[in-house]
């Protein structure tokens, strides 16, 4: 039996409308093993107070990293190690020194996995035609990309279907995202100006909590994971979550961290918020057919209302006027969002397969 086959919680529900005063997840866990030979060098190298080996052997490796895989988004070693390169700048891995955060051989090591990534992501991302960059022509063009599908998904799955066991697996996925919320869309505000900036700050409010930290939603998500019984620290099942769902965070980092990918960050930012409200529908209705409380369907039920609003922001007075300030960032703003329906889809449709089948969807199953 899986750790995570037992009784949802042992204590009664709490009642409608309890809030626990807890403002976030603890710090971060003890680091990943290595999945690699470059994953092993940043590692030894990023925890080391020493200086970082040389520049131009942290490049050979890395290059072999980034060259020798047929598919980056799906290899072991190099998404593993993009994530450790961008936690260096989140601050989200205690054990990461800070000191080595510019380091240029750390830098141009990141350089040579982030071209093959992006240029990956090119290649394989189909994007819409580009309409006229007006803010409702942007708008449409994105809720007309957006728009739900039919057929099977992971979140009608989780609520008709799934067990337990999985929607705890699902939790473990969504924890390397969803315990930094919105940090990665963050890195794009002192680069806008104007309405796209306003929109953004104003969006971004909501996912902090609108001052109150008890409300930040990084912090009703370490709740939801206690009340399933799951780890709440940052990074506690990093050898557990694979290579495409690490790809869905490296894939945001990339573009909020790279000021000349300013349209593809707002992009995603406005596919994120427009596929959001309708599965998290599904997803909190799933928690509670298995018999979870407020404390665990909070997260979800928030966003069935916040992410209604937010899509709007980000459509039109964010990416849309983004478009009509900037229209030669257009062409990114479409493949920001294409690419965040398309990665996501990867990292869903391997979930669902393994759910299908029966077995787990983690690198490593959890052991009891």
């Amino acid at each position: 039996m899986s750790a995570l086959d037992i009784a949802p919680t042992d204590a009664p529900s709490p009642p409608a409308g309890f809030v626990a005063r807890f403002d976030g997840p603890r710090p971060g866990a003890a680091l990943p093993a290595p999945r690699g030979p470059l994953s092993a060098l940043l590692l030894e190298t990023l925890t080391s107070r020493v200086a970082a080996p040389s520049s131009e052997h942290l490049v050979a490796v890395a290059e072999r990293a980034a060259h020798e895989p047929d598919d980056l988004a799906r290899d072991e070693d190099a998404q593993l190690s993009l994530f450790l390169l961008y936690a260096s700048h989140y601050g989200s891995l205690p054990d990461i020194d800070a000191r080595h955060e510019w380091d240029l051989g750390i830098i141009a090591a990141r350089g040579v996995l982030e071209r093959r990534f992006e240029g990956d992501l090119r290649e394989r991302v189909e994007v819409p035609e580009a309409p006229e960059p007006t803010r409702e022509a942007v708008a449409a063009a994105l809720f007309a990309l957006t728009a739900p599908t039919p057929g099977p998904s992971l979140s009608r799955f989780v609520a008709k279907k799934a067990t337990i066991a999985q929607v705890r697996e699902f939790l473990i996925h969504r924890s390397v995202y969803t315990l930094r919320e919105a940090d990665p869309h963050s890195w794009a505000i002192p680069r806008l100006r104007g309405v796209p900036k306003v929109a953004l700050v104003e969006s971004q409010a909501d996912e902090y909590g609108g001052g109150d930290p008890v409300r930040m939603h990084a912090a009703i998500f370490a709740r939801t994971l206690r009340g399933a019984g799951i780890d709440d620290r940052y990074g506690a099942y990093l050898d557990h979550i694979p290579a495409t769902t690490l790809a869905s965070l490296n894939m945001m980092s990339m573009f909020g961290l790279n000021r000349r990918l300013l349209g593809a960050i707002v992009g995603h930012l406005a596919a994120f918020e427009m596929t959001s409200s309708l599965p998290n529908r599904s997803y909190g209705d799933g928690f509670r057919r298995l018999g979870f409380g407020p404390d665990v369907t909070e997260y979800f039920d928030e966003h069935v209302e916040a992410d209604a609003v937010h899509e709007q922001i980000a459509g039109r007075d964010l990416a849309g006027s983004l478009a009509e300030q900037d229209p030669a960032l257009l062409p990114d703003i479409l493949f920001g969002a294409a690419a965040c329906l398309t990665v996501d889809e990867w990292g869903a449709d391997d979930m669902l397969s393994a759910f299908e089948e029966g077995r787990s969807s983690l690198r490593e199953p959890l052991v009891p």
